[in-house]
């Protein structure tokens, strides 16, 4: 017989909203039982995010012996011991797992359940030996990669982000399905490692960004020697030799194919909105995700979703975002309202690209009249100090100096976008950026020169310098 829990408020997914959520309302004293069928910490921490980035910094490193003699120093040809780099990116997954734990959260006081959930009724959920009958549920249940039905797939091994960082052995010749942030961030990363890397996408390579911005990246993807095909249709997929795969594509040029050791499929998430009995808690859905207003509330006004599988923008830190959001709201009754234009996104290539807000298109169909402050990296001292000269800042104003977005593409862009989704989270302008002191040098100067910028035509204007060859007069 299952055993009736009533607790304040139910999360469903162990992830980074889910786990926000129980922690932040379990400080408060609320009652909170959280369910979660897999690993604790969710997609970022075991297949995601850290191990990624893991990845990718073990590649920059490789990368910094083979620019070493740009500064007069020379370190020799590095050696990668691929072994050794899934033990870093493990090791990694390993310090932070215990802010994660089930442990971890027990002692906060939140009940931990470690079994799938799923709806009994409206107001009910069944997970393990436990029936939930909560005041609020929040389902975070996450997304899982999106593999698409290509013929031949299910016969042969393929490799996704829940899988490729569980590899020892370095990839002779790894394909990937899959020109997105994902399928670029994985192609630069193990082609600097020592593979070789051939890329397939179907459309354009890094396409939800700035054309400009992702030109400078792909260059330099491709000088590294990643293979990218692009409007290229994966048309079919089988084994080749005793351990290969071979890839079956169509583009502008017929139909070809590509040999290969390994292969990734890295063509977007999916919301993981099966097994979960929405349909018996009268939760509405489709296969983007499970639909909330823009205050994340379900068609069943007990139950919030957030993350991945409310469809939105799907980057931890919007999970993050969505958690702060719905805990206003269930703990406090504040207003709170998802807003996706300050949610900044960060691709972490090399170089970086970053993006918040508006691009001058849709700003221009908004707003009309707009400003597309522009400023290269190759005019900042500190770029040239590291050779980091590849990039640039766009900056999108309205004609009063009204910031409405900024795109970067260059070494730290990550992290220079903070600065920018502060400006546009405070409504700012340009001039509160040109009244700043950056301190020399750095690279955040690179926005401090394209803010400055806006003010250049007025240095041009007639009456302006009437007005300045007038006030001379009086000393």
């Amino acid at each position: 017989m299952s055993e009736l829990l009533k607790p304040d408020i139910c999360v469903i997914g162990g992830g980074s909203g889910g786990l926000t959520v129980a922690a932040a309302a379990a400080a408060f004293g609320v009652s909170v039982v959280l369910v979660e069928k897999g690993r604790m910490g969710g997609d970022c921490l075991n297949y995601g995010c850290i191990p990624s980035k893991a990845l990718i910094a073990a590649g920059k490193q490789v990368q910094t012996i083979r620019d070493a003699p740009k500064f007069g120093v020379t370190a020799g040809n590095p050696q990668v011991n691929f072994r050794k780099v899934h033990d870093h990116i493990h090791g990694v997954i390993d310090a932070i797992a215990p802010n994660d734990s089930v442990e971890r959260f027990t002692a906060l006081g939140v009940k931990v359940i470690e079994a799938p959930g799923a709806f009994k009724d409206a107001k009910t959920l069944v997970a393990g030996d436990y029936e939930i009958k909560a005041r609020r549920f929040v389902i975070a249940a996450g997304s899982s990669p999106f593999v698409p039905p290509i013929k031949g797939l299910e016969d042969v091994d393929y490799l996704t982000n829940e899988t490729i960082f569980d590899e020892t052995r370095k990839p002779g010749h790894l394909i990937i399905v899959g020109g997105g942030p994902i399928g670029m961030e994985m192609a630069q990363a193990h082609c600097r490692l020592g593979a070789r890397v051939t890329v397939l996408e179907g459309l354009v390579a890094l396409g939800k960004d700035d054309p400009e911005l992702t030109a400078i990246a792909l260059d330099n993807i491709r000088a590294d020697g990643v293979v990218i095909y692009e409007g290229t249709k994966v048309v079919g997929v089988e084994k080749h030799g005793k351990s290969g795969i071979r890839v079956a594509i169509e583009n502008n040029e017929g139909t070809s194919h590509v040999d290969g050791t390994h292969l990734l499929v890295a063509t977007g998430r999916a919301a993981n909105v099966n097994n979960l009995g929405l349909e018996a808690a009268g939760i509405e859905f489709d296969r983007r995700g499970i639909k909330v207003s823009t205050k994340l509330r379900t068609s069943n006004k007990r139950v919030y979703a957030i993350g991945d599988v409310a469809g939105s923008l799907q980057f931890t830190h919007v999970a993050g975002y969505h958690a702060g959001l719905v805990l206003r709201a269930i703990l406090f009754r504040l207003p709170a309202k998802e807003n996706t234009h300050i949610i900044p996104w960060a691709t972490y290539t090399d170089p970086e690209i970053a993006h918040i807000g508006h691009t001058a298109e849709t700003a221009k169909k908004k707003f009309g009249d707009i400003r597309v402050l522009r400023w290269p990296y190759l005019e900042n001292d500190r770029a040239r100090t590291e050779h980091k000269t590849n990039g640039l800042i766009k900056v999108i104003t309205r004609k009063n100096g009204r910031i409405e977005g900024a795109s970067i593409v260059g070494q730290n862009a990550g992290e220079m976008i903070n600065f920018w989704a502060l400006a546009m989270s405070k409504k700012m302008k340009v001039s509160d950026i040109a009244g700043y002191v950056a301190p020399y040098p750095t690279m955040t100067e690179i926005g401090k020169r394209a803010a400055s910028s806006y003010y250049m035509p007025t240095t041009r204007k007639p009456m302006v310098r009437k007005l300045i060859g007038f006030l001379r007069i009086f000393g």
